[in-house]
This record gives structure tokens, sequence and C-alpha cells, in this order.
């Protein structure tokens, strides 16, 4: 698990590196991805729609942002 993790985030890092403003593009895609969960989270009583809040699904909403969440959610799907 954590060989995956690391390698998320080391591919997160080589990608955020190649563009102009490495740590604004990082610190844009977590902020994104933790709004997300955070809006999935605001909006379970309305939609039944919910993710657990821990430390596992914190690391892939910061670190692989909005796809992060969506993949979340499409998990139990398959």
């Amino acid at each position: 698990m954590w060989a995956v993790g690391g390698g998320c985030l080391l591919a997160v890092a080589r990608a955020a590196a190649a563009g102009r403003h490495p740590v604004r593009s990082v610190l844009a895609g977590a902020l994104c991805g933790l709004s997300g969960l955070a809006a999935v989270a605001l909006l379970s009583p309305y939609t039944g729609v919910t993710l657990p809040l821990n430390a596992f699904t914190g690391f892939v909403a910061a670190v692989l942002g909005l796809p992060g969440v969506i993949l979340l959610l499409l998990i139990p799907l398959l």
C-alpha cells in the first residue's frame, strides 16, 4: 500500500514539476480534491452517497485531486 501511495505521490510531483508553477499546481490540485471530498461529505444527507473520512481518503483526495475523489466514488461500483 505504501508503495502505491509513494508511486502516486511521485507521479504527481513529476507532472507538477513540468509546469511553470509547480507548487501552485500541486496546491490547487490538493485544494480541489479536498473541496470535492468535503462537498461529498456535506451533501451525503441529501444524496445518500457517503465516503468515509479517514487518512486514506484524505491522502487520495490531496494527492490525486478531484479525479481521486471520483475514483473513490466509483470503486464500490466495480
